[in-house]
C-alpha cells in the first residue's frame, strides 16, 4: 500500500514539474486567460493543499507556511483576481512544494493507514494525489490557451483498425450506481445505491469531428430552433461558430490549434472543446438527446450477462495503454474505435478517456450522501448551474478517473477537454 501511494504521488509530481518547467518564469506568472489561474498559483496551491491535509491533518506536524493559506484558498479568490495577489514567485513556489513533499514522505512512512477514517486505505493520500492530477489537467488546459510556440510534446494517439458506428440498446432494469467500497472514491461518488433505468439506446462512440462538421455545414450555429433560449443567448454572446480552437481558412479547410500546433481537423477523432449548449443543440439537430448521468454509468459499468457492476467498462483491471487514452500519454483524442479492448460489456466504446462527456444531468448528491472530509469538495456545488461530465479525457490521470468518477462544470465552459455522445429514448416497440 505505501509503495502504491508513493508511486501515485510521485507520478503526479513528475507531471506537475513537466507542466511548469516547460515555460519560463514570465509565462508561469502570466494569466493566459481570465478563465484560468497563473500556472504559478496552481503550483503553490497544490503544495498548500498537500500541506493542509497530509502534513498538518494526517501527520499532525507543524505548519510549513501558515501565512500563505489565504492566498491559495480557491474559495477566497476568483481566478481573474489571482494574478494580483502577493503570490510566491516561481522559485519560492518550487521550494515550498519540495519542502512540503519531503515532510509528506515522513508522514507516509509513519502513518498506520488504518484506524481513522481519514487515513483508512490511504484515502487522504489518494485524495491529494487526485487533487494534484486534477490541477495538472487544469494546467494542461492553460497550456492549450496560452499563445506562443509549442512547448509540450507527446506521441501521436493510435488510429483505429475498424470503424465504430451505430448505437447500443441498454435494457431496462436496476443497476448499482456509485460505490461504497473503492477506498479512494470521493464523497460525491458515494454511497452505492440501486437505480432503475428505463431501456434506452446510446451511441457506440462519442460524436466525431466529421459528424460535427455536418452539423456546422447544415447551419447548426445559425438555426435558432436547435438551441435552448439560454444556449442561443450564449451562442451569440460568445460568438460561437465552431468548437473551441477551430478556424476555417479561405479555401474552406477546417483547422484546429493543439497546444500551439495548427493541424487539420481529423474527421475520425471525437469532437473536443464544445460546451454543453453546443452539445445540446447538436443532439436536437440529430433527433436525439444527451444521456442522463445514470444512463451513462449503466452503459459504462453494467454487465447484462452477469448482472454485476464493473469498476471500468472493460472490467476491474486498472486502465492501460490498450484500454483508454488517459494520463497525457497523448495530447489529443485518439480516433474513434482505437480502443476495442476498452469497450463496455454492452459494446460501448471509449467511455473512459479521450474526452469528458457532457450528460443532461445537473450535479446533485446521491441518496445517503455525506460530505467528507470537507464540504467544499462537493456539497457547496450541488444544485447550482452545473452539468455533470463523465469518463475523463486524454488529460485525466487514471487515479482521477473511474466508472463512478463525477466531474461538473458550467454549461458555457469549453476550455476543458469536453465532448459528448448521444442517447435516445426507445419507442415502446423497441424496448
Amino acid at each position: 500500500m505505501r509503495e502504491h501511494i508513493a508511486s501515485t504521488l510521485q507520478r503526479a509530481r513528475q507531471r506537475t514539474i513537466a507542466l511548469t518547467d516547460s515555460v519560463d518564469e514570465a509565462e508561469l506568472v502570466a494569466q493566459h486567460s481570465r478563465l484560468m489561474s497563473p500556472l504559478v498559483w496552481d503550483l503553490a496551491h497544490i503544495g498548500n493543499q498537500e500541506e493542509l491535509w497530509l502534513v498538518r491533518d494526517a501527520g499532525g506536524r507543524d505548519p510549513v507556511r501558515a501565512d500563505i493559506d489565504y492566498l491559495y484558498d480557491a474559495f477566497e479568490h476568483a481566478r481573474p483576481d489571482r494574478p494580483h495577489l502577493p503570490l510566491l514567485n516561481p522559485g519560492e513556489a518550487r521550494e515550498y512544494v519540495d519542502t512540503v513533499r519531503e515532510k509528506v514522505w515522513d508522514v507516509l512512512e509513519h502513518s498506520p493507514l488504518q484506524g481513522d477514517e481519514l487515513v483508512d486505505g490511504g484515502f487522504v493520500f489518494g485524495m491529494i494525489a487526485q487533487h494534484e492530477q486534477q490541477h495538472d489537467e487544469t494546467m494542461l488546459a492553460t497550456h492549450q490557451l496560452r499563445a506562443g510556440p509549442p512547448v509540450l510534446s507527446a506521441a501521436a494517439p493510435p488510429v483505429a483498425d475498424s470503424a465504430v458506428r451505430g448505437e447500443v440498446l441498454i435494457p431496462a432494469g436496476e443497476f448499482t450506481m456509485g460505490t461504497s467500497t473503492d477506498p479512494w472514491a470521493l464523497d460525491n461518488e458515494r454511497p452505492a445505491h440501486p437505480v432503475h433505468v428505463p431501456a434506452f439506446a446510446i451511441d457506440a462512440a462519442p460524436v466525431s469531428n466529421g459528424q460535427y462538421l455536418e452539423f456546422i455545414a447544415d447551419g447548426g450555429y445559425d438555426r435558432r430552433e436547435l438551441w435552448s433560449e439560454r444556449g442561443w443567448e450564449h451562442r451569440h454572446e460568445g460568438e460561437l461558430t465552431a468548437p473551441g480552437f477551430w478556424e476555417r481558412d479561405s479555401a474552406g479547410q477546417w483547422w484546429r490549434r493543439v497546444f500551439g500546433v495548427r493541424r487539420p481537423v481529423r474527421p475520425q477523432q471525437p469532437v473536443v472543446h464544445v460546451c454543453w449548449f453546443e452539445a445540446q443543440a447538436y443532439a436536437t439537430w440529430a433527433g436525439k438527446r444527451l444521456p442522463t448521468e445514470a444512463e451513462w454509468e449503466k452503459a459504462a459499468r453494467y454487465d447484462p450477462d452477469t448482472g454485476r457492476t464493473r469498476t471500468y467498462p472493460w472490467g476491474d483491471t486498472e486502465p492501460g495503454p490498450a484500454t483508454a487514452n488517459l494520463g497525457q500519454r497523448h495530447l489529443e483524442p485518439a480516433d474513434i474505435g482505437a480502443y476495442p479492448a476498452g469497450a463496455s460489456a454492452a459494446g460501448v466504446h471509449q467511455l473512459i478517456g479521450d474526452v469528458w462527456e457532457w450528460t443532461s444531468s445537473g450535479f446533485h448528491p446521491y441518496p445517503g450522501f455525506r460530505a467528507f472530509p470537507y464540504r467544499e469538495y462537493s456539497e457547496v456545488f450541488f444544485g447550482g448551474d452545473y452539468r455533470v461530465l463523465r469518463g475523463g479525457s486524454f488529460g485525466t490521470d487514471p487515479v482521477a478517473c473511474r466508472g463512478t468518477f463525477r466531474n461538473w462544470d458550467h454549461p458555457i465552459r469549453r476550455q476543458i477537454f469536453s465532448g459528448f455522445r448521444l442517447a435516445r429514448t426507445l419507442d415502446p416497440r423497441e424496448a
